[in-house]
């Protein structure tokens, strides 16, 4: 039966913090999980917190190599463990997120925090420091600007894609945006906690911002309108093919274990070389099935439905 999630990947991955617009950094790690810098005149906003202090201690070292203003925002595209639980480290006036996020803090943070830390052993390093669920203490329904000084940066809850509450932040004077887990480059969409149906048209709204550049979840920045529509159009080409897949299955009436199957044999040559493929298929696969036989929301993920499932879908698949 093949690894765990991510429980085999102990590798260190390379950081790359690079200034792809006046002032807006993009901070990737070969598909580890990614996060944004603003830096305004009299302060910095971060998008996506890194999982731990100690992971988001590395970036905080890499906006000291640009400046020494205080960090003032910490913004998140929505709540996951492992782009969350770091925010502690930033000592940041304010936790922004959109108002549904904050329902999913409520509602699944903690099963989330320990599913989560189960499944990213390396990315959870001294766990221990974290000291709690990460609350946002500002929310908002649809849309929130935030000046950094002279420059506006709009966050925009654009529909229900990844989860219920991503929101992006987008940058009109440079038409740069920062996706999140709404668009991946090179790695594999994690639709465990997605909305299926609803995500095509949150990235039609995307598209129409108009972004030149895009700081995807995972994967490396894009920094060409060329780039952006490739890294929109791969995402959307894989939950098209997920879905689809999924769906003529429960069509035809097929169980869950003989989707899976069917399904990993459709993507993976297209998909399998992709990050976190391995990782993610078999949630993927589960929320969509769901999804696909009227399941409208996903259910909650533990760390013991997590191995479960595993279990149950990789000892089938290794039997085939």
């Amino acid at each position: 039966m093949a690894n765990f999630a991510s429980t085999a990947d102990l590798e260190e991955k390379k950081i790359t913090f690079e200034e792809i617009a006046e002032n807006v950094y993009a901070y990737t790690a070969e598909g580890d999980p990614n996060s944004g810098v603003i830096v305004g005149d009299d302060g910095v906003l971060v998008m996506d917190a890194q999982a731990t202090p100690v992971q988001a201690q590395k970036l905080i070292d890499c906006i000291r190599g640009v400046t020494d203003k205080p960090i003032k925002y910490v913004v998140l595209s929505h709540y996951h463990a492992v782009r969350v639980l770091g925010a502690s480290a930033y000592g940041a006036e304010a936790i922004i997120a959109s108002s549904l996020t904050y329902d999913n803090v409520v509602e699944r943070g903690q099963q989330d925090f320990d599913s989560e830390v189960g499944r990213f052993p390396r990315l959870f390093d001294q766990v221990e420091t974290v000291p709690g669920l990460t609350w946002p203490t500002i929310t908002f329904e649809k849309k929130m600007s935030i000046w950094m000084g002279k420059r506006e940066v709009q966050l925009l809850h654009l529909g229900r894609s990844h989860t219920k509450g991503d929101i992006v932040a987008w940058i009109p004077d440079c038409k740069v945006c920062f996706a999140g887990d709404m668009v991946e480059y090179g790695a594999t969409p994690y639709t465990g906690d997605a909305y299926l149906s609803d995500w095509p048209t949150t990235l039609d709204n995307l598209m129409a911002l108009g972004a030149e550049k895009m700081i995807p979840g995972r994967g490396e920045a894009l920094k060409t309108p060329e780039e952006v529509k490739a890294g929109v159009g791969g995402t959307r080409d894989f939950l098209s093919d997920l879905f689809e897949t999924v769906k003529k299955c429960v069509a035809d009436g097929k169980d869950l274990n003989a989707t899976y199957k069917e399904t990993m044999t459709v993507l993976r040559p297209k998909y399998g070389h992709w990050v976190i493929f391995d990782h993610c298929m078999p949630f993927d696969v589960t929320r969509a099935y769901q999804e696909a036989s009227g399941q409208e929301h996903p259910q909650i993920w533990t760390a013991d439905r997590d191995r479960e499932m595993w279990a149950a879908l990789e000892r089938d698949q290794s039997a085939a």
